[in-house]
């Protein structure tokens, strides 16, 4: 399902209308005082023209900016609504964001790929919740310089967590036993692409993101 959010866009076209309406009655009223300034002024010591002209500029440079900002807001409406018509296609598409958060919805696990700058021969995943507490460590046995796995929210103890999101942090080793920095990215299957502003939020597995987070479309 795709949604586009129109209320930010109609609150700014209302306060636009708002400024304008609001404009045109003080640039009303601004030319009956200066059409009465003009009348009653001393002839012995009449205002400089140059005055008024200055004054009629500003209003007319403020006139231009608030209809310059109308015409800025629609041009991005129309944008954003492109952007979304776009990112239409991911629904269903797997993909691949830059962030190791990856989201746990019901009955589909949190998924993520990992790489590393060479083969890595053990590995110990820490997944933490949106709190940042830890939830739950595992041991991976790779023997590979990149990979993939799973986690469907069933702690080592036998504790079911709660559909969320949740960030993976990997500590590697190689043969040796000397460390290896692992990067983990989260995968998932995007369900539902929305516009929220100006941006295009795509949601994986329950998890909402940028689209401009995606690093990968499969």
């Amino acid at each position: 399902m795709t949604t586009v959010n129109t209320n930010a866009a109609a609150i700014t076209d209302a306060k636009t209308q708002a400024a304008s309406s609001k404009l045109s009655a003080d640039y009303d009223m601004f030319l009956k005082l200066l059409t009465a300034q003009m009348q009653n002024q001393d002839p012995l010591d009449p205002m400089d023209t140059a005055q008024y002209t200055q004054q009629l500029v500003q209003y007319s440079q403020v006139e231009q900016s608030i209809e310059q900002t109308s015409t800025l807001k629609t041009m991005l409406a129309t944008m954003g609504t492109q952007n979304l018509t776009q990112a239409s296609s991911l629904i269903g598409r797997s993909v691949e964001t830059d962030s190791a958060t990856a989201g746990i919805a019901s009955g589909s696990p949190a998924q993520w790929v990992w790489d590393a700058p060479r083969n890595v021969t053990s590995m110990t995943a820490t997944f933490k919740d949106d709190k940042g507490k830890v939830v739950d460590t595992r041991e991976i046995t790779p023997n590979a310089a990149s990979g993939n796995f799973s986690w469907d929210g069933k702690t080592t103890s036998g504790k079911e967590m709660a559909a969320g999101n949740y960030t993976v942090s990997i500590a590697g080793k190689d043969a040796a036993g000397n460390a290896i920095a692992v990067t983990p990215h989260a995968v998932g299957k995007v369900s539902d692409v929305q516009l929220e502003g100006n941006n295009v939020l795509v949601t994986i597995n329950g998890m909402q993101v940028p689209s401009s987070s995606l690093v990968r479309i499969g």
